[in-house]
């Protein structure tokens, strides 16, 4: 029982520490959501254009060697076009910046439901907190998901609201394994 406390605990405490910097994240899309997509996009955009710079390099350099299948050049013009692509369409990117988000939510109330499930069988009333907060979770990513009107700020907010749904639940879980 001790190893199994031990775990718990120490999953809880990783998962403060991502919550936390979950929360970061979406005080600051909630605080600059156009300057952070923009950022990002920027970023994304620009590492395909260095790749793909950088393919077509490797393939100028290599060009004389009688490479029948050196697809440099494609793959360097596809990165290209791809990193503008990206730059241009900023405001897309955060589109499916939320889905990727909402996804990732709904697969950790999924995970955080069926650890809940785990937990009735402790004998605690552990289990019917976390069983309320993944459904509130997965309410969330899926909202996230379906929700094409959710703006860059909305997505920070159900960030923020996630985070503190999840430190709550590790915080009670932490107080809570004292007691098994």
């Amino acid at each position: 029982m001790d190893k199994l406390k031990d775990v718990l605990k120490k999953s809880s405490q990783t998962a403060i520490a991502e919550s936390l910097i979950f929360a970061i994240l979406g005080i600051i899309l909630i605080a600059r959501p156009e300057t952070v997509m923009s950022i990002i996009a920027y970023i994304i955009g620009g590492i395909f254009i260095a790749a793909g710079t950088v393919k077509i390099i490797s393939y100028i350099k290599n060009k004389g060697q009688n490479d029948l299948y050196n697809s440099d050049l494609v793959f360097g013009i596809l990165g290209a076009v791809l990193g503008v692509v990206v730059i241009v369409h900023g405001y897309a990117i955060s589109q499916i910046f939320g889905i990727i988000i909402g996804i990732w939510i709904i697969y950790s109330s999924v995970v955080r439901f069926g650890a809940s499930l785990k937990l009735r069988s402790t004998n605690t009333n552990i289990w019917i907190y976390s069983v309320a907060i993944a459904i509130a979770m997965f309410a969330i990513g899926l909202y996230m998901v379906l929700g094409n009107g959710a703006v860059i700020v909305t997505i920070g907010i159900i960030m923020l609201i996630y985070a503190i749904l999840d430190i709550i639940e590790n915080i009670i879980l932490i107080n809570n394994v004292k007691k098994l």
